[in-house]
């Protein structure tokens, strides 16, 4: 049997078992440790704190046809986010010493959530899968989720110079807003600059601002 991705019927849910903890632990990892590595580095410490802080009801998790993780998106409103630690979860990767410093500079990446929006708070792909429409399935099943919880819009950050992630998202409807000062947090993960995006979202019902979704 192939051990390459059925991608012919891509099936995308909220939600993924502890069992997959360590899978979306790493894929996040691969994804974002050129920006988060001065932070949360060394791997195996920052793959211990993901694995602990990941909360499964903010995840948009893809599947092949025989429920192999294809990616996930990370989604973020007030009511929480795909990772959320704290200080006791980051002494428990890092030592009290190692969370002490990681800490505050962790809380400066964080952004300010509007009541009737949310965020996709990450994108990531398994290598296998990419270049192939799994992204546009994930982002498709985001703007899903945000109607279901009666959001207005979905907002979202690139990086500038990630050209082809911002490409990914104008093609599937969203506008850059404004730039995003990045301030001492973009020197802690060594981005210089971002752009807000944002996407309008049909509810399906009236607007009454994100809810918490059953």
């Amino acid at each position: 049997m192939s051990d390459r991705p059925d991608l012919a019927h891509v099936h995308v849910a909220r939600g993924f078992a502890d069992a997959e903890r360590p899978l979306i632990a790493r894929l996040f990892w691969q994804a974002f440790s050129g920006k988060l590595g001065r932070i949360m580095a060394p791997e195996p410490r920052a793959l211990s704190f993901l694995e602990g802080a990941l909360h499964p009801d903010f995840a948009i998790v893809a599947r092949d046809r025989r429920g192999r993780l294809l990616g996930a998106a990370g989604i973020k409103t007030r009511a929480g986010g795909l990772v959320v630690g704290g200080f006791g979860d980051l002494a428990r990767a890092y030592g009290p010493l190692g969370a002490l410093w990681r800490a505050p500079l962790l809380e400066m990446t964080e952004r300010r959530i509007a009541a009737d929006a949310l965020i996709l708070d990450g994108l990531f792909v398994a290598e296998q899968a990419r270049r192939r429409g799994v992204g546009t399935h994930l982002v498709r099943a985001v703007l899903e989720e945000a109607a279901e919880r009666r959001c207005v819009e979905v907002r979202l950050d690139v990086v500038d110079g990630n050209d082809r992630a911002r490409a990914l998202y104008e093609r599937l409807g969203f506008r850059p807003v404004a730039p995003r000062p990045m301030g001492l947090a973009g020197a802690a993960l060594g981005v210089r600059a971002a752009t807000t995006m944002a996407r309008p979202v049909a509810p399906l019902i009236a607007p009454a601002g994100c809810a918490p979704s059953d």
